[in-house]
């Protein structure tokens, strides 16, 4: 609850901002732990708890976190029958990374780096060698890709390794740029049901003596965010995708392990003053901003050079009790993006950076019509959003 205009705010504690598992638990640890156990050079098995398999497949339902799971067994049986499973058996979740969103999250998969290694930091970020936000999910505007992110994914490295590797995803994702420069690598097969897309895994799978196989299912995430969780869409779009997995698990050839994991979870947010905090329609916050990135729970903010410090201190004023304000180097300092920060990357990360802790969000109601009529949305640092699952099923 905010305090009387009279006492100074209780600001948020940095501290107290769980910060993602990167090196032991996160998702960028995923790819590189399968790699290791499929005898690919360079990789070591960072998530220490799982055992290698020569077949791998990873389902990737975008969305689906792991509160999300354990709140709907009804609607979710069978992967909610997987949850003592989860990493390794530990009935434990992975962390998603920060910000907890779908660019970040699949480059961190496909690389198998943080954020701050392979550069994509949130929904948009500043480009620092053109002053522009770059939407690193919808790729606009056009920027090279292989100069955002030029490290190998380990799909690639797998393929020039031996292992039969390829992506079941649907036809109009071959030739997105973020596809290639997190999840290119080996044989790409495109299909529009989400049937076709777990028999074909199923197939790629047995095709290899070692096979990396790697599918995905959107839905689950667009439902959520026009409708929100709570929405029968949402939970239609859950029973839908509970009976995918289940399908593409009774499909494993044998010597395989499937992995069932998520991008981030999910929180609906109330379409009330109180928890939609209008970026656009706020003075104090818009003073020395000269551009507003990320999203409505994890935003990078760009100052007018020289008002670097005053933004601080007017954010942290005015949402430091119901976010994590920090600045660029606490963020980093604090290992939000990773243990290590890239050169390239180290200007792409905000001036500020604003971590929802509450049940609230900036929005940008002209700038960001779209994204500030979601129901549902993700982001930060809390559980809900950072949590999510490594269901395994073993033949």
């Amino acid at each position: 609850m905010a305090q009387p205009a009279w006492q100074d705010p209780v600001l948020l504690p940095l501290d107290t901002a769980p910060v993602p598992e990167y090196g032991s638990g996160s998702l960028a640890d995923l790819l590189p732990t399968l790699a290791a156990g499929q005898e690919v050079p360079g990789f070591t098995a960072a998530i220490p708890e799982l055992t290698p398999a020569d077949r791998n497949c990873v389902f990737l339902i975008d969305g689906l976190g792991w509160e999300q799971i354990k709140a709907h067994p009804d609607e979710a049986p069978f992967l909610y029958s997987l949850l003592p499973t989860s990493r390794g058996s530990t009935g434990r979740p992975l962390t998603a990374g920060f910000p907890s969103t779908t660019a970040t999250s699949l480059a961190s998969v496909g690389t198998g780096l943080p954020p701050g290694e392979h550069g994509l930091p949130g929904y948009t970020a500043r480009n620092p060698e053109t002053g522009e936000l770059m939407n690193q999910l919808r790729w606009k505007p056009w920027t090279a890709p292989k100069g955002w992110q030029p490290y190998p994914t380990v799909f690639q490295l797998a393929d020039a390794a031996g292992v039969h590797t390829a992506q079941v995803s649907a036809p109009m994702f071959e030739q997105t740029p973020l596809t290639k420069v997190a999840l290119s690598g080996g044989s790409f097969l495109g299909r529009l049901s989400g049937e076709d897309r777990m028999d074909v895994a199923a197939q790629r799978l047995a095709a290899g003596d070692r096979s990396l196989v790697y599918t995905y299912y959107s839905e689950v995430d667009g439902k959520g965010h026009r409708f929100g969780t709570d929405s029968d869409a949402w939970r239609g779009q859950l029973m839908y995708v509970d009976g995918l997995a289940r399908r593409l698990a009774e499909q494993l050839p044998p010597r395989s392990a499937l992995y069932i994991t998520a991008d981030h979870g999910m929180i609906d947010i109330p379409f009330d003053e109180q928890s939609r905090i209008d970026f656009d329609e706020d003075w104090e916050l818009r003073a020395g901003v000269a551009l507003l990135g990320g999203e409505g729970r994890a935003r990078h903010v760009y100052a007018v050079p020289g008002a670097e410090a005053d933004v601080l201190t007017v954010w942290r004023e005015v949402l430091g009790e119901q976010f994590w304000v920090a600045s660029r180097d606490e963020a980093i300092a604090a290992g939000w993006f990773g243990p290590t920060i890239d050169e390239r990357v180290y200007g792409r990360i905000g001036d500020v950076v604003a971590a929802a802790h509450d049940d609230v969000i900036i929005t940008a109601s002209v700038n960001e019509p779209h994204e500030s009529a979601m129901a549902g949305v993700h982001g930060s640092l809390t559980p809900v959003e950072q949590l999510v699952p490594l269901l395994e099923v073993r033949s």
